[in-house]
């Protein structure tokens, strides 16, 4: 406090000295206020901050989306979903009619009445919860021949004198994994249920033989991945071992990768071996390092209108309201699904060059030579749209490119609760063992497979290979 003080006297005296220094001061202070007055704004509506950061204040709710003028809920012609009777029960219970409940007979018996029909109402309940113990005995016998005690064969799987079966470790995996569940109230979500405590080395040797049984699927995914015409990557800081991780993720509607490394850039996405060779659309946000690969490059139109949205906003930068409406307008317009023909484009061109030049007039591009003081948000933001132009506008040139990149985003988002609930991952083996599980999770679950099913075959060792797109076919 001192020091601030003693820097604000000199100041102030430099200012008195000069009368030049007072406009200057005043315009470095103007411009400090407008810094700190945009920090305290920023919140995950207008910029990239995760929802997380916003704490109680949460910024009130303004969406992007233009109104429809429906009403909440399910629209007419929606189908609807309900408990349906099937037509074979598991057990039927029979309940007897002794004696008539007409009012009108006193009460006659009729027991001995013919049964004229029955009505049906069925209950969906679980059945008792209780491991099944099968104790599998194999004959000793002794050779006629050598004399020697042989022993008959054990069924594949069954290696030890007491194990856990396929279908418990595949409930182990699918608690862990897709419902994330820390080990601790696995272990006590087991003992509750089944009466069996489960040991911490138990639960880390299952997630660890999955992982081995994966890898071949791990391969067909990235084989997947990189062959797919639009490939969505995005990435996220994850605790291991107490230091700061990132988990990458390359997705499609079909398929999804996810990696842990220990570096956020480059080197992680050569190392996880997906980006280099996709040569096909890549969609992501303005991480520079994606830039470096010889995809083709689509930028996400979300994270752009957040941006828009915090100038016009706290900034009044009109400019930069007229962009955004002009891009969610271009988002909506039938054309852009079939793709905009070379004319109808460079109309559309033109028209964003020309939103881009009204917001130059005020933040104009430093030339070379100019130093390299500290812009201000526009000025940036004007430079990437300059810059960046058909990355930003390849949803209107290629019918297949999103406007956003919502997939990667979402596919991300899932591992993100993982470490909110568990506080992160206390070896880099055990996060590395729960990406590649998870890949496999949210593959079956985007080609429609049975997650519980998915489970039982990998704690099997036979897990489901994931089809994989024909050449060229969108994911």
């Amino acid at each position: 406090m001192c020091e601030l003080k003693r820097r604000r006297a000199e100041l102030l005296a430099q200012a008195r000295s000069k009368p030049e220094g007072v406009v200057v001061l005043v315009l470095a202070l103007e411009a400090k206020v407008r810094d700190l007055e945009g920090r305290l704004a920023l919140n995950s509506a207008n910029s990239s901050k995760p929802p997380s950061s916003d704490g109680l204040q949460k910024p009130a709710p303004r969406s992007l989306r233009a109104k429809t003028g429906r009403k909440p809920g399910g629209q007419p012609g929606h189908p609807g979903r309900t408990l349906e009777q099937v037509k074979v029960a598991d057990y039927t219970q029979v309940h007897s009619l002794q004696t008539c409940p007409c009012g009108r007979c006193g009460g006659v018996s009729l027991k001995d009445a013919p049964v004229l029909d029955y009505e049906r109402r069925q209950v969906f309940d679980l059945p008792p919860m209780r491991l099944e113990v099968t104790e599998h005995q194999a004959e000793i016998k002794c050779c006629p021949i050598s004399g020697l005690n042989v022993r008959a064969a054990f069924p594949s799987g069954v290696d030890a004198p007491v194990q856990y079966g396929p279908h418990f470790r595949g409930f182990t995996i699918y608690f862990s994994n897709e419902q994330l569940l820390p080990f601790d109230r696995l272990r006590k979500t087991c003992r509750d249920l089944f009466g069996q405590p489960l040991s911490l080395a138990t639960l880390t040797q299952t997630n660890a033989r999955a992982y081995e049984a994966l890898a071949p699927v791990e391969a067909a995914i990235i084989r997947g991945l990189i062959a797919a015409p639009v490939l969505h990557a995005d990435e996220s800081g994850l605790r291991v071992e107490g230091k700061l991780h990132w988990l990458h993720v390359a997705s499609t509607a079909l398929l999804t990768f996810f990696g842990v490394h220990g570096n956020r850039g480059a080197e992680a996405m050569d190392a996880l071996g997906v980006l280099p060779h996709c040569l096909s659309w890549l969609i992501h946000d303005f991480w520079k390092p994606y830039l470096k690969y010889n995809a083709l490059h689509a930028l996400c139109n979300q994270h752009l209108l957040r941006e828009l949205k915090f100038l016009f906003e706290q900034c009044g930068e009109i400019w930069a309201d007229q962009l955004s409406r002009f891009l969610l307008d271009w988002k909506n317009d039938p054309r852009t699904r079939d793709g905009l023909e070379e004319e109808v484009f460079g109309k559309a061109h033109r028209q964003y060059q020309c939103i881009v030049r009204m917001g130059r007039a005020d933040h104009p591009r430093r030339l070379p030579g100019q130093g390299r003081s500290k812009q201000d948000k526009a000025t940036n933001l004007l430079n990437r749209l300059e810059d960046y132009d058909l990355c930003i506008l390849a949803f209107l040139l290629d019918p297949n490119v999103p406007f956003t990149n919502n997939q990667g985003e979402q596919d991300i988002r899932m591992i993100k609760v993982k470490q909110k609930i568990s506080g992160g991952f206390r070896t880099l083996e055990g996060a590395q063992c729960f990406a590649r599980i998870r890949s496999y999770l949210s593959t079956c679950r985007k080609q429609g497979l049975n997650l519980w099913d998915a489970c039982f075959q990998a704690a099997l060792g036979q897990p489901f290979l994931p089809t994989l797109p024909e050449s060229g076919q969108a994911t």
